[in-house]
Order: structure tokens, then sequence, then C-alpha cells
């Protein structure tokens, strides 16, 4: 199963200069719950902005144009096709978590989203998440809760 997971502004937006809008540990804490135990894939930018940690307890997927410059304890792929092939019949439960090329590219495959929505505007973002058509996904509230100024939602997408 393929489920992205991401928190996005009102405008879809996720990040900006390669950082992040916002700071909220009650999604922070949602992601690690969600995540932990499973397969995380991303883009090689994303994973730069872990400063060369791996997240814990996850099997690190990275897409790059550069696999063979990447540590090797990640599993490195050159493209998004290959990893793909590798996980798209899987039963178990694989994360995509950015960036905006990546998220792009997965989306059409997915089974599953885990939207954090937080109800502001950021209008210097310069990356985002696909637009979603509601028309195509059931959505259930998992929790809201308010943090740093900002209103948020948890919303569970599954593909109708």
């Amino acid at each position: 199963m393929l489920t992205l997971i991401a928190a996005v502004g009102n405008g879809m937006e996720i990040g900006k200069d390669g950082g992040m809008l916002w700071h909220l540990p009650t999604d922070m804490k949602f992601f690690k719950e969600t995540t932990t135990g499973h397969t995380i894939i991303m883009g090689r930018k994303t994973f730069d902005t872990f400063g060369g940690r791996r997240l814990p307890n996850r099997v690190h997927v990275v897409i790059s144009k550069h696999p063979d410059a990447l540590p090797e304890d990640l599993m490195a792929y050159g493209n998004p096709e290959d990893v793909l092939k590798q996980y798209a019949d899987t039963e178990d439960e694989v994360f995509v978590i950015g960036g905006g090329y990546i998220y792009d590219w997965f989306y059409p495959y997915a089974d599953k989203l885990y939207l954090t929505h937080v109800d502001k505007s950021f209008p210097d973002a310069d990356t985002f998440f696909p637009k979603v058509d509601a028309s195509q996904w059931n959505t259930t509230v998992l929790k809201e809760f308010s943090e740093n100024g900002m209103d948020c939602k948890v919303v569970e997408y599954t593909k109708k």
C-alpha cells in the first residue's frame, strides 16, 4: 500500500527554500507514530534536511539523480519508476514523505493520503503538494488541534 503523508497550507503549500513553513510538534508526533516501523520514500533534498541522520526504526528509500553518491546504508534509486516497481505490490504500508516532485510523481499511484491541513496561507512558499481531487477519495478526520497560532486538521484519504 502506497501512502503519501504531508502537512499542507490552504494553497497546498508544503515548503520554502528547502525547509518547512511551520513548527507543529503535534503533527511531527503523528508523523513519527504513523511512519515508525515502515519504509519511507523521499527525494534526496528531503533526505538532506535530516542533516545526515536517519529517522529511527524506518527503512529509508532515497531517489536521487546520483544514487551512488548516497550513503551505503540507504536504499538508493536513480528514478521513481524503479521504486514503484519495487514497492507497488507490497501489502505493507510504504510512506512517501516528500518533496514536491516526489509527491507529484507518486500521487497517481497512492492508495491513501494522510494530510495535516494547516488553516493558513503561505504566499511565499515555493514547494507544493499536488491538488487533491476530492471525488477520488473518502475522507476521515482523525484529529483537530491548534498549535503556534494555527488551526490544524489531520485527514485520512482513502482511494474510492
